[in-house]
């Protein structure tokens, strides 16, 4: 989960990371009521989750409360990059004497954690990467050993940090590394790392991504979520502890099994290719357990999506075998009643496929078809999504 500056602004601040002061504003009126409450310069700053703010007018500084109105009414509303912007960050003013680079993320490559630091900063860390990779200091992190003051002020003298500057960053540096654990982040960025005309090092922007995975370890961190970005569907799907990704098409898919639920939206995608282009709608696996409960969840998520026409469900037998998988079908559509209204195609194999198969034939619900082969039921399903187009 990415956040936006003022949340990772919050974060730092909670860790003892120097920032400026900042207050969110949704409205003129509300900006201009933030920055009399700062006082003096402020810099009202677009809160999306993208980069290149500053180059499409998402920050402006403004010398008075008017001023800073008057930003509000240009920067709300912007579209930067596809992300609408519907509030600002009304942040103190800074006497920026250098700008710096600093972040530690997750190296997934290389399984460890990577800091990557530059004495230059004020531009796009990507450029400064290809063009001059001297400038960029990178620093494996010991995931036992984190970064120490020692490690933090050899992670600054590698990146060319004078050496009167390094006793003023490299405690700073420790504080982001607690913020990156202490947090489980995969990514803590701050571009830029300010030092301030009165010798100050303050992150003046920050970036911060969560792993979701850790979720349940931060009860605070349910209310970071951008509700707004949330799709009902997948919101629908989490409460029932399912694993549900929305798609852009028309074939619903049920599987058990990340693998086979992966291969299953790949031939019917190819399967689409032959039925006026129809693609899969989502990705759903249900894992191990395929109870008339769980099913019933899955379908339910499914066919509330109005652009799924027709639903796949692929399932192979194993620790839960076939006929439980059948009966969870049939007690599903018991279940959802005049809700399930759009076509099922089955597919079962695997451990006790014939008792599936013969409960599904008993029981003859009409919008069930059961297709042998995978590949065959996944051309059913598409020609089905088409027609029904």
């Amino acid at each position: 989960m990415d956040l936006f500056e003022y949340q990772a602004r919050d974060l730092f601040e909670s860790y003892g990371v120097p920032v400026l002061p900042g207050i969110i504003a949704d409205t003129p009126e509300e900006v201009k009521a933030a920055a009399e409450k700062l006082g003096g310069v402020t810099v009202v700053k677009a809160q999306v989750k993208v980069g290149g703010r500053g180059k499409a007018g998402g920050v402006k500084v403004a010398k008075t409360p008017e001023d800073a109105e008057e930003a509000a009414k240009s920067i709300l509303g912007l579209d930067i990059k596809g992300h609408v912007v519907k509030r600002v960050m009304v942040a103190g003013g800074a006497r920026i004497a250098q700008e710096f680079y600093f972040s530690v993320l997750l190296d997934r490559s290389n399984r460890t954690f990577l800091s990557m630091t530059s004495y230059e900063g004020g531009m796009e860390i990507e450029q400064l990467a290809v063009e001059r990779p001297e400038a960029l200091a990178r620093i494996e992190v010991n995931p036992l050993e984190g970064i120490s003051e020692e490690t933090a002020a050899a992670i600054a003298t590698a990146a060319n940090f004078p050496a009167d500057l390094v006793p003023k960053v490299a405690p700073v540096i420790v504080k982001l590394w607690d913020v990156f654990v202490g947090e489980d982040a995969t990514l803590v960025e701050v571009n830029p790392l300010v030092l301030t005309e009165e010798g100050d090092i303050i992150a003046l922007d920050g970036k911060v991504s969560l792993d979701e995975n850790a979720d349940y370890r931060h009860a605070g961190h349910e209310a970071l979520v951008d509700q707004g970005a949330v799709d009902p569907l997948e919101a629908k799907a989490k409460e029932s502890h399912l694993n549900y990704v929305k798609l852009d098409g028309e074939v619903g898919i049920i599987g058990n099994g990340a693998g086979l639920v992966m291969s299953t939206l790949d031939v019917v995608s190819y399967a689409g290719e032959r039925h006026g282009g129809v693609k899969p709608a989502n990705f759903l696996d249900i894992g191990g357990g395929a109870s008339a409960a769980v099913m019933a969840a899955g379908l339910d998520v499914i066919l509330n999506d109005p652009q799924v026409k027709s639903v796949f469900v692929n399932v192979f037998g194993g620790i839960t075998a076939c006929d439980a998988v059948a009966n969870g079908i049939v007690g599903a559509l018991e279940t959802l009643g005049d809700d399930a209204s759009k076509p099922l195609v089955v597919r079962l194999d695997g451990n006790n496929v014939v008792e599936g198969r013969a409960i599904l034939a008993e029981a003859n619900h009409p919008l069930v078809t059961v297709v042998d082969t995978m590949d065959e039921a996944a051309d059913k399903a598409a020609e089905l999504a088409h027609a029904a187009a």
